[in-house]
């Protein structure tokens, strides 16, 4: 955890937050371990005498959300895994936990956005018919919406592996965060920035991954950093930020209006919005009653997401209305592809959304 991203994003107490309505700073209450790139091991706690609760740094990532513990708990085996096993040997576990286990999940989704983020500088990349890199030409449509660079500070929300983070980082002045909610995902984000080497498993078949490791460069990367936190309650005081960007996160948090709500609160008055989803909804994900459209034929537009949404951002339009954002602009059919293995990708299409904060946070 970079030292310049904490002192100027002041980030609160997450369980303060959500459970009084309370926004009370944390402090760097032990350092265990700090390097050139900020702190690798240590604790926040929350300054409110009656809380008092604390969060943990590792491996330069604090996790700041509201229930710590059940995060550390879900996220253990990706918190204590190794990264000095041999591909070799990475291979033969994966053959041992077998399809269905948390290591096979972990390696399928550490292929698929790592491919797609990073992919296109490895050297040994074959040509497909699928090209990596959806994120950052997502990013480059959405900032054309905007019409200007971003203004900092900017946090990108649900940043995965990260170049969404690192492609924002270029494109403006100003600190950067990328949060997620996915440790494994961070981590390799981290070695990014840290480092400049992409390492992720590349799913070729079934079982089988190859180990791909390459060197990548980005531009401003001492003003990115990556922390853990919940995308449906942004740990950060109201107006911290000036710009926001949501990709693909609408439709995979459990509650995509408190999502809306949150990334509305943390913006700057005036502060901008870009969000993008292909509204894949699925019930592990989210409960059918939270869904923006897609549940009922019988409802306003059919069932479509698209005019939900719209009238979500519309001041007055919805019963649910987040007042104090508004629409901009928008692109109806962005193209972004999955890659699931050498043999399969999965096309969507996505809503990409433009929005300005129309109010300061503290009125509404």
């Amino acid at each position: 955890m970079k030292r310049q991203h904490f002192e100027a994003l002041r980030p609160v107490c997450p369980l303060c937050q959500t459970s009084l309505s309370q926004e009370h700073p944390l402090k760097i209450s032990v350092v265990v371990e700090e390097c050139d790139h900020g702190i690798d091991q240590g604790v926040l706690q929350c300054t409110n005498s009656e809380c008092l609760y604390e969060y943990p740094i590792i491996d330069g990532v604090p996790i700041i959300v509201a229930d710590a513990r059940s995060f550390v708990t879900n996220s253990i085996a990706q918190i204590t895994s190794r990264d000095d096993l041999s591909p070799v040997v990475e291979q033969m576990l994966g053959e041992c936990c077998g399809p269905g286990s948390y290591l096979d999940s972990t390696r399928q989704h550490l292929s698929i956005y790592g491919w797609d983020h990073y992919a296109q500088f490895d050297p040994d990349e074959s040509q497909a018919d699928a090209k990596p890199g959806c994120v950052a030409r997502v990013i480059e449509q959405g900032l054309s919406l905007w019409g200007a660079p971003p203004q900092g500070p900017v946090i990108d929300v649900g940043c995965s592996v990260g170049r969404s983070t690192f492609e924002l980082a270029q494109r403006s002045d100003g600190l950067v965060l990328g949060v997620d909610f996915n440790f494994s995902m961070l981590r390799v984000a981290q070695h990014v920035m840290r480092r400049g080497v992409v390492r992720y498993p590349r799913r070729s078949v079934g079982l089988i991954y190859q180990h791909r490791e390459f060197p990548v460069s980005f531009n401003n990367t001492e003003n990115v950093d990556f922390w853990a936190c919940d995308a449906t309650a942004l740990p950060f005081p109201s107006g911290t930020f000036g710009s926001a960007v949501s990709l693909n996160v609408l439709d995979c948090v459990q509650a995509p209006l408190n999502h809306l709500r949150t990334v509305r609160d943390v913006l700057k008055r005036n502060g901008r919005l870009l969000l993008a989803t292909p509204y894949d909804w699925s019930g592990q994900a989210t409960s059918p009653e939270g869904w923006v459209g897609g549940h009922s034929p019988r409802s306003p537009g059919g069932g479509a997401s698209e005019p939900v949404l719209r009238a979500l951002l519309t001041p007055g339009a919805h019963a649910a209305s987040v007042e104090g954002l508004r629409i901009t602009a928008e692109l109806d059919s962005v193209p972004w592809h999955v890659r699931l293995h050498d043999r399969s990708t999965n096309f969507y299409r996505l809503h990409l959304v433009a929005a300005q904060a129309t109010r300061d946070a503290e009125l509404l």
